[in-house]
């Protein structure tokens, strides 16, 4: 909770209760911790952040954002929840970065729905059953700025099914998939693999499987932390 609140205090100006709701959920310890042999060095094994097969199923085919790149030299990965606001505010962030640095980075979104919310869980099934009809990013885009409209429904199924048909999918075939088993253990292996690395809040990024510890309050400082890596390259 500390650190999470350490490193986004200088850009949620609000009040005591506003900032309870925000926060108060958004860390999540995690029982394994950071002896994972996952990580070495502190830097964590590719397999782990982007699993080889993953990509045809989840976020790691980059969509309407950026084409995966095999000229690339950094690849930034997130673990994010849809219903959590400041993965919400860094997503900006993420898009303005792939626009001014087209070509040069490969970004990998996984699905890290936090317990205490909600929405979440069903949230993340949408993004993954709208990839299986090859728009992953259009609704990753759409939860993220709707996700004041969808955070506290009681009815964010039928929202995500709405969203479906805004999009132009087959609602019938994305209702299934919504429900589906596949696409339930997509999430559930992407959670797991957050585990396996001793997540402990979102948004979590890492880069070149370094995990970014501080993150910054605007664009221009988080931008230049994922630049500088073209130079270690």
């Amino acid at each position: 909770m500390r650190g999470f609140l350490d490193r986004n205090k200088g850009f949620l100006i609000a009040s005591v209760a506003t900032l309870a709701l925000i926060f108060g959920g958004v860390a999540l310890l995690s029982k394994n911790g950071n002896g994972s042999p996952a990580v070495s060095g502190g830097k964590v094994n590719s397999s782990i952040l982007t699993p080889q097969g993953a990509e045809e199923t989840s976020g790691i085919v980059n969509g309407q954002y950026l084409p995966a790149s095999s000229s690339a030299t950094v690849t930034l990965v997130e673990f994010g929840d849809y219903e959590c606001p400041a993965c919400g505010f860094y997503q900006a962030f993420v898009k303005e970065l792939l626009t001014d640095e087209a070509g040069k980075i490969n970004y990998v979104f996984r699905n890290y729905p936090l317990p205490q919310h909600t929405n979440a869980p069903i949230s993340s099934y949408a993004a993954v059953a709208a990839g299986l009809q090859g728009k992953f990013w259009q609704m990753h885009d759409k939860l993220y700025a709707t996700q004041n409209d969808w955070t506290n429904s009681k009815d964010a199924r039928d929202v995500f099914i709405g969203y479906a048909k805004d999009l132009g999918l087959n609602v019938d075939q994305f209702t299934k998939d919504l429900d589906s088993s596949k696409v339930k253990n997509i999430v559930s292996n992407d959670t797991a693999d957050g585990n396996t690395v001793g997540l402990t809040e979102t948004p979590t990024f890492y880069l070149n499987g370094q995990k970014i510890q501080q993150l910054p309050s605007d664009y221009n400082s988080f931008k230049a932390i994922v630049t500088q890596a073209f130079s270690t390259q």
